[in-house]
């Protein structure tokens, strides 16, 4: 590999995340060649030791660590022990020997929810560790709240000794191609995504919401996220530096507003074609009544949301058609 074309490792390729990674490094001309992928049946993530040989094999130059273990409230809810255990050695096991294998580039691709449950709005980096988290993904929040410190532990250890330079961004809610849109694990967009088209293919009179329709959601199209996540790798080390600290190092990724649930719904029902009654379930749960990121350090930084949420929607739902093998009547 010549030292002009990094060979990059993108754990997590499979998923919508990694795949939407994979589509930018592509696009942005870097050769499939310098691109290595694992399955999670080739290569266990939580293995230490099948991690470190596959690191001493590869030797990456640059890594995009995008696995993890996601899921929706129900999920979280369910599989407590398996959300904060698997994301734990999947972050240390990757870290930890890219690091040993002379890895002097990596971005750890964490959540939104590592902020408190009442953090203030916009939430801003600096609500990292500053209250309680939401108790149903605590799990998941702790763990990605872990790959973070580990990134800037072997930043603060070995950067100077080791030219290590590993860094975080954390997305807002994502939604587009390779969702989930399991009916009781996924989350809302392609929640509601399968729930019109089902109504539609069904010819339903009404769909209804959890909730009001108020509160608000910040969503952002994955491929924007992808474009981000090279942006932030690829500023040059003093830049990134002087727009972060050394224990505050992580950088959020939004489309810098958000819109009503409502808006959402309708916006899809719109893109799917349903044509019946949108009815909100007072009875059911809120959440709360807004998340919204504060992304002003990544603007900043020169980067900036392009796709909007009807284009996103109107992919995602050609993404959603292809991917389930379903096709509209």
């Amino acid at each position: 590999m010549t030292t002009n074309i990094p060979k990059i490792y993108v754990a997590g390729h499979r998923g919508m995340v990694g795949s939407a990674i994979v589509r930018q490094l592509l696009a942005a001309g870097h050769p499939a060649s310098a691109i290595v992928t694992r399955t999670h049946t080739e290569l266990d993530l939580t293995n230490q030791a099948a991690v470190r040989a596959f690191f001493e094999a590869e030797k990456p130059d640059q890594v995009y660590l995008a696995a993890a273990k996601v899921g929706g409230i129900h999920a979280n809810n369910v599989y407590p022990a398996e959300f904060i255990y698997d994301n734990l050695m999947m972050q240390a096991n990757v870290i930890d020997a890219a690091f040993r294998s002379g890895v002097k580039k990596l971005l750890f691709l964490g959540s939104s929810c590592i902020y408190p449950k009442l953090a203030a709005q916009p939430m801003r980096e600096n609500a990292l560790l500053t209250g309680t988290l939401e108790p149903t993904n605590e799990p998941y929040a702790i763990a990605k709240i872990a790959g973070i410190k580990l990134c800037e532990s072997y930043n603060r250890q070995y950067g100077d000794s080791h030219s290590v330079d590993y860094r975080s961004v954390m997305p807002t809610n994502l939604y587009g191609p390779g969702d989930n849109y399991h009916p009781e694990n996924s989350h809302v967009i392609p929640a509601l995504i399968r729930r019109f088209h089902e109504a539609k293919v069904s010819g339903a009179a009404s769909v209804a919401i959890w909730g009001t329709g108020t509160p608000k959601r910040e969503f952002l199209y994955v491929d924007d996220m992808a474009a981000a996540s090279v942006h932030v790798m690829n500023l040059a080390k003093p830049v990134y530096e002087q727009h972060t600290q050394p224990m505050l190092s992580h950088i959020n990724v939004g489309y810098g507003s958000d819109v009503t649930i409502a808006e959402v719904a309708r916006t899809i029902a719109q893109v799917v074609g349903y044509q019946g009654q949108i009815e909100f379930d007072t009875s059911k749960p809120d959440g709360a009544p807004r998340k919204l990121m504060d992304s002003s350090r990544l603007q900043g930084l020169g980067w900036q949301a392009k796709v909007g949420l009807t284009e996103g929607l109107q992919q995602a739902y050609a993404g959603f058609l292809t991917s389930s093998n379903i096709r509209s009547k």
